[in-house]
Protein backbone atom coordinates (compact mmCIF):
# COMPACT_ATOMS: atom_id res chain seq x y z
CA UNK A 1 0.00 0.00 0.00
CA UNK A 2 1.31 3.43 -0.89
CA UNK A 3 2.05 5.83 1.92
CA UNK A 4 -0.80 8.30 2.09
CA UNK A 5 -0.63 11.95 3.11
CA UNK A 6 -1.17 12.34 6.86
CA UNK A 7 -4.32 13.84 8.35
CA UNK A 8 -4.09 16.12 11.41
CA UNK A 9 -5.81 13.41 13.48
CA UNK A 10 -3.15 10.78 12.66
CA UNK A 11 -0.81 9.63 15.39
CA UNK A 12 2.77 10.82 15.24
CA UNK A 13 5.52 8.19 15.40
CA UNK A 14 6.12 9.07 19.07
CA UNK A 15 2.41 8.80 19.91
CA UNK A 16 2.16 5.46 18.13
CA UNK A 17 5.16 4.15 20.08
CA UNK A 18 3.30 4.94 23.30
CA UNK A 19 0.10 3.08 22.44
CA UNK A 20 1.31 0.39 20.01
CA UNK A 21 1.75 -2.19 22.77
CA UNK A 22 -1.74 -1.39 24.13
CA UNK A 23 -3.60 -1.98 20.86
CA UNK A 24 -4.83 -5.59 20.52
CA UNK A 25 -2.68 -7.72 18.26
CA UNK A 26 -3.87 -9.87 15.38
CA UNK A 27 -5.36 -13.07 16.79
CA UNK A 28 -3.26 -16.18 16.08
CA UNK A 29 -4.66 -18.75 13.71
CA UNK A 30 -6.77 -16.29 11.74
CA UNK A 31 -6.11 -14.87 8.36
CA UNK A 32 -3.38 -12.28 7.86
CA UNK A 33 -4.38 -8.71 8.68
CA UNK A 34 -4.97 -6.68 5.55
CA UNK A 35 -4.47 -3.32 7.33
CA UNK A 36 -1.99 -2.27 9.98
CA UNK A 37 -3.23 -1.60 13.48
CA UNK A 38 -1.86 1.92 13.21
CA UNK A 39 -4.02 2.65 10.14
CA UNK A 40 -7.08 1.26 11.93
CA UNK A 41 -6.39 3.48 14.96
CA UNK A 42 -5.73 6.51 12.73
CA UNK A 43 -9.06 5.95 10.96
CA UNK A 44 -10.90 5.65 14.30
CA UNK A 45 -9.26 8.86 15.53
CA UNK A 46 -10.27 10.60 12.29
CA UNK A 47 -13.94 9.77 12.92
CA UNK A 48 -13.69 10.76 16.58
CA UNK A 49 -11.88 14.05 15.89
CA UNK A 50 -13.97 15.15 12.91
CA UNK A 51 -17.34 13.79 13.98
CA UNK A 52 -18.02 12.39 10.52
CA UNK A 53 -20.24 9.35 10.05
CA UNK A 54 -18.45 6.03 9.62
CA UNK A 55 -19.44 5.69 5.93
CA UNK A 56 -17.92 9.12 5.24
CA UNK A 57 -14.44 7.99 6.27
CA UNK A 58 -11.99 9.08 3.54
CA UNK A 59 -11.16 6.38 1.01
CA UNK A 60 -7.45 6.39 1.73
CA UNK A 61 -8.15 4.79 5.13
CA UNK A 62 -9.18 1.14 5.40
CA UNK A 63 -12.86 0.46 4.56
CA UNK A 64 -15.21 2.04 7.08
CA UNK A 65 -16.94 -1.25 7.95
CA UNK A 66 -13.57 -2.77 8.84
CA UNK A 67 -12.63 0.24 10.97
CA UNK A 68 -16.01 0.30 12.72
CA UNK A 69 -15.82 -3.43 13.45
CA UNK A 70 -12.45 -2.97 15.18
CA UNK A 71 -13.76 0.05 17.08
CA UNK A 72 -16.83 -1.88 18.26
CA UNK A 73 -14.91 -5.05 19.16
CA UNK A 74 -12.26 -3.15 21.10
CA UNK A 75 -14.99 -1.27 22.96
CA UNK A 76 -16.77 -4.52 23.84
CA UNK A 77 -13.62 -6.36 24.97
CA UNK A 78 -12.42 -3.44 27.13
CA UNK A 79 -9.41 -2.52 25.00
CA UNK A 80 -10.32 1.18 24.86
CA UNK A 81 -10.80 1.28 28.64
CA UNK A 82 -7.37 -0.32 29.14
CA UNK A 83 -5.73 2.13 26.72
CA UNK A 84 -7.40 5.05 28.47
CA UNK A 85 -6.35 3.81 31.91
CA UNK A 86 -2.72 3.33 30.83
CA UNK A 87 -2.54 6.76 29.19
CA UNK A 88 -4.22 8.44 32.16
CA UNK A 89 -1.63 6.96 34.52
CA UNK A 90 1.21 8.00 32.19
CA UNK A 91 -0.09 11.59 32.00
CA UNK A 92 -0.50 11.78 35.79
CA UNK A 93 3.06 10.51 36.36
CA UNK A 94 4.43 13.00 33.82
CA UNK A 95 2.67 15.75 35.78
CA UNK A 96 4.35 14.57 39.00
CA UNK A 97 1.16 13.08 40.43
CA UNK A 98 0.26 9.65 41.74
CA UNK A 99 -0.89 7.27 38.96
CA UNK A 100 -4.34 6.95 40.54
CA UNK A 101 -6.43 9.74 41.98
CA UNK A 102 -6.63 9.81 45.77
CA UNK A 103 -9.75 11.98 45.94
CA UNK A 104 -12.84 12.69 43.91
CA UNK A 105 -15.29 15.54 43.68
CA UNK A 106 -18.93 14.70 43.27
CA UNK A 107 -21.48 17.30 42.32
CA UNK A 108 -25.14 16.65 42.90
CA UNK A 109 -28.01 18.96 42.19
CA UNK A 110 -31.62 18.43 43.11
CA UNK A 111 -34.33 20.50 41.53
CA UNK A 112 -37.59 20.56 43.41
CA UNK A 113 -40.48 21.14 41.05
CA UNK A 114 -43.46 20.75 43.35
CA UNK A 115 -44.68 18.95 46.43
CA UNK A 116 -46.52 16.46 44.24
CA UNK A 117 -44.56 13.92 42.26
CA UNK A 118 -44.98 11.97 39.06
CA UNK A 119 -47.94 12.58 36.75
CA UNK A 120 -49.73 14.85 39.23
CA UNK A 121 -46.80 17.29 39.16
CA UNK A 122 -46.84 17.67 35.39
CA UNK A 123 -50.53 17.38 34.49
CA UNK A 124 -53.32 19.82 35.16
CA UNK A 125 -56.10 18.25 37.24
CA UNK A 126 -58.98 16.93 35.15
CA UNK A 127 -62.33 18.62 35.46
CA UNK A 128 -65.43 16.53 35.92
CA UNK A 129 -68.25 16.81 33.37
CA UNK A 130 -70.19 18.93 35.89
CA UNK A 131 -67.24 21.32 36.27
CA UNK A 132 -67.05 21.61 32.47
CA UNK A 133 -70.73 22.64 32.41
CA UNK A 134 -71.86 19.58 30.51
CA UNK A 135 -74.46 18.58 33.14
Amino acid sequence: MDKRQAYPSDLTDDEWQIIARLVPRVKPGGRRAEHTRREIVNAIFYVLRTGCQWPMLPHDYPPWKTVYTYFRNWRKDGSWARIHEALRKKVRRAAGRQPSASAAILDSQTVKTTEKGGRAASMAPRKSPAEKGIF
